[in-house]
């Protein structure tokens, strides 16, 4: 899969904070954010006293009217697209570019990948990402299907790598 971009990275819908902690680095500092308090109390709780815990953060805070003070160099989105209502995928897509940086990356884990009647979570195909991020400039750099699933999960989970593509303006 390559290098994950170092700097700032986001976490949104971080839950319990498993990714945030995996992906913390002296290189990588991590904002895990969550709506639910419940949530963010148990990932303190799982992780404030972790080897890496300095090179990482847990916020309360609503992904959709959060203005963080920076912007970020990569954004792990893990099974947080397949969380929230189809209706609002739009607007996930709009606060993703808002909060990547120019160079930034967003990467996506899609789960569940095949027939799933209600949610959430909701049932997504590569093509819902595209979608709401191709007119955005996001270009997809590689999609492929995640190798460290759980067996469960097995073939309905792909990893996206996306960039958001800036167009060059002829002066």
């Amino acid at each position: 899969m390559g290098a994950l971009p170092k700097g700032r990275a986001l976490v949104p819908g971080c839950g319990s904070g498993y990714d945030v902690a995996s992906v913390a680095c002296p290189e990588r500092y991590v904002v895990g954010i969550d709506i639910s308090e419940g949530a963010i109390k148990r990932a303190i709780q799982l992780f404030s006293s972790s080897p890496n815990a300095n090179h990482f953060i847990f916020l309360k805070e609503d992904f959709f009217t959060w203005n963080p003070t920076e912007l970020f160099d990569l954004i792990f989105d893990y099974t947080f697209f397949c969380a929230i209502e189809p209706e609002i995928r739009a607007a996930w897509a709009e606060r993703m570019s808002e909060l990547l940086g120019p160079d930034g990356e967003l990467i996506t884990l899609m789960f569940p990948i095949g027939d799933l009647i209600d949610g959430p979570p909701y049932k997504v195909s590569i093509s819902d990402y595209e979608e709401v991020l191709c007119p955005l400039g996001f270009k997809a750099i590689s999609i492929m299907d995640n190798e460290l699933a759980v067996g469960p999960r097995k073939g309905k989970e792909k990893i996206g790598r996306w960039k958001k593509i800036i167009k060059n303006s002829t002066v």
